[in-house]
């Protein structure tokens, strides 16, 4: 029996339990990162546990609506078992009529079928590379052009740096992509700040910084770690970093001391073309994803929305 459950009612032991050990567990639906970047979010829940379905939940001119929150690439059915993946219209109807707009990433494993009513489904575009390869084998997937990078960065004598302050990673961003990217809030950044303070604290994530020989940082990225898949959360560069191949160097290092581990490596992201030829260069594969729009707003706002 699929019931709905609001914020308050949920059990979140029993929650992040069924997140861990689902068949597509990702680092998203953990009820404390949820709680930071959706406060008010509530679920769908399957019997007893068993497959779980998070609702960011938002109130605007008092109509109710769900959508993907700010860092945050995918939700979705998250289930322990793979025959339950196979529901998820089933939960996608079930939830409440009183939400009247829904605007919902579904995640690699969970996809929408034909019984929605009023669904519009787009699919997205990510990129994962399967670490279940020694380096010699992993590094022979890279692009020539990596390589060339990389043999860039080695001479630039780059310097790998673990644990370094959530807000130095941040300063980078903000002072290079960050002043040509306007739909970033403060809210936004402050909310990536805890995600990364928590995650730290909780020992599934990981600050790596590229230093040059004078010990400037000119790149860096944060890492998010789930049992079997680690997300490439957040990154920040310089010019500099940029001249001297330091972002390609943080990845190889990271392939590097992972590889044979089985881990996926996933590096959320591209439907943009650039990011997309760059998260290839590395020997990753397309992973799709789709995205939920459910209109069941009045006719006139419907259109307008």
């Amino acid at each position: 029996m699929i019931r709905f459950i609001p914020h308050t009612k949920i059990d979140t032991d029993k929650w992040d339990e069924c997140i861990r050990k689902s068949v597509n567990c990702l680092p998203y639906a953990f009820s404390w990162y949820l709680n930071i970047v959706s406060s008010n979010w509530n679920a769908l829940i399957l019997n007893d546990y068993e497959a779980v379905f998070p609702l960011p939940s938002k109130t605007k001119y008092t109509i109710n609506y769900s959508s993907t929150p700010f860092w945050v690439q995918q939700l979705g059915l998250f289930s322990k078992t793979c025959s339950a993946l196979n529901r998820v219209d089933e939960f996608v109807n079930a939830i409440p009529k009183s939400y009247r707009f829904i605007e919902l990433n579904m995640n690699f494993n969970s996809f929408v079928g034909s019984s929605v009513p009023l669904a519009i489904v787009k699919t997205n575009t990510n990129f994962v590379l399967h670490l279940d390869k020694p380096y010699a084998e992993q590094s022979k997937l890279y692009s020539k052009n990596l390589k060339r990078n990389l043999k860039k960065s080695q001479s630039s004598e780059l310097q790998l740096f673990k644990n370094d302050a959530p807000k130095g990673l941040i300063k980078l961003f903000r002072e290079d992509k960050g002043k040509t990217i306007h739909h970033f809030s403060e809210a936004d950044y402050q909310n990536l700040e805890t995600i990364m303070h928590v995650a730290i604290h909780k020992h599934c994530g990981q600050i790596w910084m590229a230093y040059d020989a004078g010990n400037r940082p000119l790149a860096g990225l944060f890492l998010l770690f789930s049992p079997v898949r680690i997300v490439l959360l957040f990154s920040g560069n310089t010019k500099e970093g940029k001249e001297k191949a330091a972002m390609p160097f943080l990845i190889d290092c990271f392939i590097k001391e992972s590889a044979a581990s089985g881990l996926m490596f996933d590096f959320e992201g591209s439907n943009d073309v650039n990011l997309a030829r760059f998260y290839k260069s590395f020997g990753a594969h397309i992973e799709l994803y789709q995205s939920l729009k459910v209109n069941r707003l009045p006719l006139l706002l419907r259109f307008l929305k």
